[in-house]
């Protein structure tokens, strides 16, 4: 075992980059999206997000728990995970923040949020699709999640690894 090894207890060299935390953001399409009950209980859902403007932005519609919940207490957290994107897993951001519920025509999205968040998650090459779901997204019933993020974790597991005698220096080849 190397000297300067401490059997995993301080993860703080194991953080992301900033340049792969920005890809981590701009290339995943789900995170996991927590908030509070009125019991004071955890509970999360798996949700597409769009990260601009310095937020990171998901929509509902408005008969869902989550956005009363919101309403009530906006202390929130996200979080994304390099899983099922290319280079693997073990790569992961989570944010403490709040979360502001704004309706689907508020001024901070009109004219780019929905167009914005459709070209994510069909591709910038298909203009037809694009805005095919932009109509069907942008509707009353919706409303937008503006999460500021605040206090931050992150891994990177590459990171760990390289630093595991015995292994590659690649998180999902540890455990194999």
């Amino acid at each position: 075992m190397p000297e300067d090894f401490d059997s995993y207890r301080d993860l703080h060299d194991y953080a992301l980059d900033e340049s792969d935390e920005q890809w981590l953001l701009d290339r995943q399409k789900e995170c996991t999206f927590v908030w509070t009950t009125k019991a004071g209980e955890p509970v999360g859902v798996i949700m597409m997000y769009l990260a601009a403007r310095g937020r990171i932005w998901l929509m509902v519609t408005e008969d869902r728990v989550r956005v009363a919940a919101v309403r009530r207490d906006p202390r929130t957290c996200l979080v994304i995970s390099s899983a099922g994107l290319p280079g693997g897993t073990g790569k992961t951001v989570t944010y403490k923040g709040t979360t502001r519920v704004l309706p689907h025509d508020a001024p901070e999205v009109a004219g780019w949020f929905f167009r914005d968040y459709a070209a994510k998650m069909n591709g910038e090459g298909n203009a037809e699709r694009i805005e095919f779901f932009r109509q069907v997204l942008d509707i009353p019933e919706r409303v937008v999640l503006e999460f500021t993020p605040g206090k931050k974790i992150t891994y990177d597991g590459n990171k760990m690894a390289a630093m595991t005698p015995g292994a590659s220096g690649i998180f999902d080849e540890m455990y194999k």
